[in-house]
This record gives structure tokens, C-alpha cells and sequence, in this order.
């Protein structure tokens, strides 16, 4: 790829993907760029991209808006980010950045080593979202204050990992770097391993409790109301650290269990009080 710079404003944005994650992207790039063009292959959600001004030409074939784009923008389920990646030489005959927003990057960036060398990858996760998709709920503050993880591989060149920093600062979110492992590894604990315990709680809350669920049920459980297709990616991408999590989770259930069922008040309280402070030290006093 040409080694010179690229600056947001003056790249041409292909989003494929026009979703929660990928349509508040593009309602956040809106007037940041020239040109934003979409792809999805929902026919209807395509139209109403366009009626809503959030894209300027879209279709549902992205080969029909990739040709035109400086900076390509993956915002599917992480399985269907793989099958893009695998077709993007025959999507895209030409030269492009390529940034996606896949929720585990060990097998996107390993997908993304293999790309021709006229693209010029960067794997990146922004750390936001809701548990309802689809871009009905998009909104472009959707990524204010979130962080943006980024991976760069080894053939990312200075320029594109610019670009993404940039990406990420103009929607208002805080780039930070980190390689594909650690990533994995950290967003089992704090993304997939919470959609996790939201499903099993809600599985195992008797129906006949409905009555009383209120505020504390809903914001714990909440992650429960994700699109199953969507976390089956992410739990057949991370398999290793989701099961290491859920070991560690387990094993913090045991204790509170034989701390109840003891009767042991005072250890069961110092074990809460200890929890409360990790609380704090892992979510900045609760910001």
C-alpha cells in the first residue's frame, strides 16, 4: 500500500454492517468524512439507512460499494467477519485500510495476516453496546467515553494504525492497544463471561417470580436479551478463557455457598466486604 498519509477527513468510510454497532458508526462519522457507504444484507435495513441520511449510497452487495472506499469498516458477527475477510480481494480490486469491530481477535487477526498486501489491517473492538441490536437502536453517541481496543499485526503500517486511533478519537472513544491474546483473555472476564451468568440467571428464576422483578433483576440479567447468533460466535471464538472464567466463577459460588450454608455471618461478610472492595478497584468506584 502507498505510504502516505490518510486523515479521516478526507477517507471515503465503507461500513458493512449496518446494525447496533455498525449504524451508530456511521451516525457518529456523519460530517467527519466525504463519503460514508453502506452494505448489509438486509434489504430493509439498507433503505432505511438511507432514508435516515445515516449512509450515502448503500446496497446490499458489499462488492457494489467496497470499490469506492478508502477505509473498509467490519461490523458483523465475528463468523461473519471471517467469511468477509476470506472474499474481501474479489469484494475490493483495490487498496484499503481495513478496520472491523469483531468481539474476539485471535481468529480475525489470523484471518487478516492472510489478506493480500494491498490491505492494511487493523483489528479493533470497541468496549460498548446493548443488549437490543439492530439499527433501530443505533445512536451515534453509542461509543462516548467507551475503549476502543486495537490490534495491530505485524504488516500494519504507522499510517493505518493512525487512522484507527483517529477513527476511535472522533467518535469519542479511547483508543488502547493491546495484542490479540490479551484481549481474548480480558474480554472473557468482562464481556462474555457476564452475557454468561445473565443467561444462566435468568434460567434458572422461576416464572411465577415475575411479579416481583424489578430494577436489580433487570440491570443484572440485561445481557440475558442479547441475540443468541451473535454470542455464539464470540463463545465459539474464545472457548479456552470463557471456560477458564467459568471456572473461576464457579469456584467464587462454592464459597458463598458453604459460607451460607454454615452459617458462618462474620466470614460470609468479611468474603462480601472483600468483593465490594474489588468492585471498586476493578470499576473505578463504580463510574
Amino acid at each position: 500500500m502507498s505510504a502516505e498519509p490518510i486523515d479521516l477527513p478526507f477517507t471515503r468510510v465503507a461500513v458493512v454492517g449496518l446494525g447496533l454497532m455498525g449504524g451508530s458508526l456511521a451516525m457518529a462519522l456523519r460530517g467527519r468524512c466525504p463519503r460514508i457507504l453502506g452494505a448489509d444484507a438486509d434489504e430493509s435495513c439498507v433503505q432505511l439507512a438511507l432514508q435516515n441520511g445515516v449512509i450515502d449510497e448503500g446496497n446490499v452487495d458489499p462488492a457494489r460499494i467496497l470499490p469506492a472506499a478508502d477505509l473498509v469498516i467490519l461490523a458483523a458477527p465475528v463468523r461473519a467477519i471471517l467469511r468477509l475477510l476470506g472474499d474481501l480481494d474479489h469484494l475490493h480490486p483495490g487498496s484499503a485500510v481495513v478496520i472491523d469491530l469483531g468481539s474476539t481477535k485471535r481468529e480475525i487477526t489470523a484471518a487478516m495476516a492472510e489478506l493480500p498486501a494491498r490491505f492494511d489491517p487493523v483489528g479493533g473492538h470497541p468496549m460498548c453496546g446493548k443488549e437490543k441490536s439492530g439499527l433501530t437502536y443505533a445512536e451515534a453517541g453509542l461509543f462516548h467515553g467507551a475503549p476502543f481496543a486495537l490490534v495491530s499485526l505485524p504488516r500494519t503500517s504507522q499510517r493505518a494504525m493512525h487512522l484507527a486511533e483517529e477513527l476511535a478519537h472522533t467518535v469519542c472513544a479511547q483508543p488502547l492497544w493491546m495484542n490479540a491474546d490479551a484481549h481474548d483473555r480480558w474480554t472473557a472476564a468482562t464481556s462474555h463471561l457476564p452475557y454468561l451468568v445473565a443467561n444462566a440467571l435468568v434460567g434458572s428464576t422461576p416464572l411465577d417470580a415475575q411479579l416481583l422483578v424489578s430494577s436489580g433483576f433487570r440491570s443484572t440479567a440485561r445481557l440475558a436479551g442479547s441475540r443468541p447468533e451473535m454470542m455464539g460466535d464470540i463463545l465459539a471464538t474464545n472457548r479456552e478463557y470463557i471456560l477458564a472464567g467459568l471456572e473461576r466463577f464457579r469456584s467464587q459460588l462454592d464459597q458463598l455457598g458453604q459460607l451460607i450454608q454454615t452459617g458462618d455471618d462474620a466470614r460470609l461478610l468479611n468474603h462480601l466486604e472483600q468483593n465490594e472492595s474489588r468492585y471498586e478497584a476493578l470499576t473505578g468506584g463504580g463510574r
